[in-house]
């Protein structure tokens, strides 16, 4: 037989291809597009899960107490000083009104012990002030400037102690600026570490200026103490997570670890893996299970590449046996007898041609699953396409009494490649001759459906058995059948229909009844 080869590519008879018959292929979405490989792949990172979630955990929890406690460190701040505003305006219109009214009638230590009590009795700083800015009262203060230590301290002092650190020029000039600026005469304002109130009072017919001063150290030590606690409970939080992360970490990477430990010896030939383990959540049971997939098709992959090598090696072993034994039959008995010698020289040609059908075979499906062999699409006459097909199993008719029983609608168009389907539709009907039963009838149809058209080829012979409806598109597969007729060809028959049609992402599939036959079917939709 010549090579296996499609009319449109050589003219000499191609060899039929022998393939089992199975199961239904599942069917390619519509409108689906097919992705090449990228010719660059993006770099991946080397960072470690456990790392990834140990730092995100680590970052969260430090990220919230950051933004807890800033905000608490702010609403705490405006609140006492709003409030310390408020305290120092409300004491200090109580001390203008008791100077307003004068000494009390029972006292008798005179204004200095009077403006000293007051300051203790509203816990603040009490001055009154010259229009020059010098200290009036309490007397025996002066307005010498203080050093920052004495100023920062002025506030946190005893009432014995609140008027060894007066007043420094510059404050008692801005604080009488700033009470000569207000209509009323009556000022609150926010100094060096207190809140301060001012106005003017007449005492003894002289006209002084009210200081009164809150201080801030509260807050100030409030918020250090706050600021001291944050960072400790930062330390806290982050020490607390860099354990819990760990072992959340730890917990959540054990079995990608796991899985990736036995994805290496998977990769080393060990199909006896099993992927399941503890019960991590519904994604690592799905992942193992779509694992464990893999793993049995790859077994089934390696068996069936043990098988391939074992049935390529037979049948290339077998025609060079033959050619070799025959061309010494040639040289040392059927030289000159021409009878004879034509008879061996035949069985040299015969058994080339399958050798170079096998190789034929390999070839093509290698360059139509690796995209060497492109598509060319056009729109194509179907009908006439398997019309074509089927005039090149007319010997068969004639020689071996096969009978083809024909259904073909006339007309039927499709955008195709018409070399590689025409290769298709010849390798399906070469199945349905190889398999089909004792009355050599083979049913060919081509059918206007509602969406399209329908081609379909069917056999009479044994069928499928359910054991074997997953493997029958798969290369080098043959159906374990035996029959009486020895089945021809490479089982890559239907390997080269798959990938054809699934390059066209046309439906295809096949139906089968054991003992009745089967029926492989291509459906296309029509061009309009």
């Amino acid at each position: 037989m010549a090579e296996n080869k499609t009319p449109q590519e050589n003219n000499e008879q191609p060899s039929l291809l022998g393939d089992g018959v199975g199961a239904e292929h599942p069917q390619p979405p519509k409108g689906r597009k097919r992705r090449g490989v990228p010719k660059f792949r993006r770099k991946q990172r080397a960072t470690s899960v456990y790392f990834l979630l140990w730092s995100v955990f680590a970052a969260f929890a430090l990220v919230v107490v950051l933004l807890f406690s800033a905000p608490q460190q702010y609403i705490f701040s405006r609140t006492y000083q709003k409030e310390a505003s408020e305290s120092v305006a409300a004491k200090g219109r109580v001390i203008d009104f008791d100077i307003d009214e004068g000494l009390p009638q029972d006292w008798t230590f005179g204004w200095d012990a009077y403006v000293r009590r007051l300051s203790y009795t509203h816990q603040v700083r009490v001055f009154l002030l010259t229009a020059d800015g010098e200290i009036r009262y309490p007397e025996g203060v002066h307005n010498e400037p203080p050093t920052a230590s004495d100023e920062n301290s002025a506030s946190s002092a005893t009432n014995s102690e609140k008027w060894d650190v007066g007043l420094s020029d510059n404050i008692a000039a801005e604080h009488i600026k700033k009470i000569d600026a207000q209509e009323d005469g009556h000022v609150v304002y926010k100094g060096n570490g207190e809140y301060i109130y001012g106005s003017t009072v007449e005492i003894d017919g002289d006209a002084l200026y009210l200081y009164v001063g809150q201080s801030l150290e509260l807050m100030t030590t409030a918020l250090r103490s706050m600021s001291t606690r944050i960072v400790l409970l930062a330390v806290f939080v982050f020490m607390l997570c860099f354990f819990v992360s760990s072992a959340v970490a730890g917990w959540l990477t054990k079995p990608m670890t796991e899985m990736t430990e036995k994805a290496h010896r998977l990769a080393e030939g060990h199909f006896d893996m099993d992927f399941h383990g503890v019960d991590y959540g519904k994604e690592m049971v799905e992942l193992a299970d779509a694992l464990n997939f893999a793993r049995d098709e790859l077994s089934k992959t390696d068996r069936m590449q043990k098988e391939l090598i074992a049935n390529v090696s037979h049948d290339f072993k077998t025609p060079l046996t033959m050619i070799k034994a025959y061309a010494s039959m040639i040289i040392e008995i059927s030289g000159d007898i021409p009878e004879k010698r034509n008879k061996h020289a035949q069985v040299i040609i015969d058994e080339t041609d399958r050798l170079t059908s096998l190789v034929s075979d390999v070839l093509d499906l290698s360059k139509i699953s690796s995209g060497i062999r492109p598509l060319q699409l056009k729109i194509v006459d179907v009908s006439a396409c398997v019309c074509d097909a089927l005039r090149r199993f007319e010997y068969l008719k004639e020689t071996q009494g096969y009978i083809f029983e024909t259904e073909i609608e006339k007309g039927l168009f499709a955008t195709v490649d018409e070399i590689q389907l025409g290769q298709a539709l010849y390798n399906l009907i070469g199945n349905a001759v190889n398999y089909t039963g004792d009355d050599k009838r083979v049913i060919v149809r081509l059918k206007r459906e509602e969406e399209g058209f329908k081609f379909s080829v069917t056999d009479t012979g044994a069928g499928i058995k359910s054991e074997d409806l997953g493997d029958i598109w798969a290369r080098f597969y043959r159906t374990k059948e035996s029959h009486k007729r020895p089945v021809q060809g490479t089982g890559l028959g239907l390997s080269i229909v798959k990938a054809i049609l699934e390059k066209h992402e046309l439906q295809f599939g096949v139906t089968s009844e054991v003992g009745k036959g089967s029926t492989f079917y291509v459906c296309f939709p029509e061009v309009p």
